[in-house]
């Protein structure tokens, strides 16, 4: 079985003998199955009238258990976004009746955005249809098989995510 990626590293090994090109082997595959992801994330998101940033911001409030609220900067942790584009995230999901702020009991000047009914209804039934579409997609693995994709993967990414959750350092 060969596939695009294949052809790719052969075309690079004829035309530059002189580099190490097995990275792509791996991360070419890793980006183009992101792109089908991607794909197949927004087809369903489209089915439920969704688009994938409310998607993240529903699931990150639905994560976190009853009453399924949490404050916006737990969201922007929780969605790697700057709080600008966090305020903007919250205004329109609550004009769509799909969040609520409520005041924060433990802070008088903060607030809690907590899912709605609707909009708990709403991710449910996207979360479940996603998964449908991700276990098709991986179908070809055995359980095993899927085990250790998902540990190599891990290893990949936990530097990733570690530096990705370190504080910056600051400029005076």
């Amino acid at each position: 079985m060969e596939d695009e990626v294949d052809r790719l590293v052969q075309a690079w090994l004829t035309e530059r003998p002189d580099l190490d090109v097995r990275p792509l082997q791996v991360l070419s595959r890793v980006s183009r199955l992101a792109r089908h992801l991607d794909r197949a994330r927004r087809a369903v998101f489209v089915d439920h009238d969704l688009e994938p940033w409310e998607f993240d911001v529903l699931t990150a409030l639905r994560r976190a258990g009853r009453p399924y609220q949490l404050s916006p900067g737990r969201l922007l942790h929780a969605t790697l976004v700057t709080s600008g584009t966090m305020t903007n995230r919250i205004d329109r999901l609550a004009a769509a009746g799909l969040v609520e702020r409520h005041p924060d009991p433990q802070d008088k000047r903060g607030v809690l955005v907590r899912l709605t009914p609707a909009g708990q209804r709403r991710v449910d039934a996207a979360f479940a249809d996603l998964l449908d579409r991700e276990h098709a997609i991986l179908d070809g693995l055995s359980p095993a098989q899927r085990d250790d994709l998902a540990a190599l993967l891990r290893t990949i990414l936990v530097p990733f995510d570690a530096d990705a959750e370190s504080p910056r350092p600051t400029t005076a």
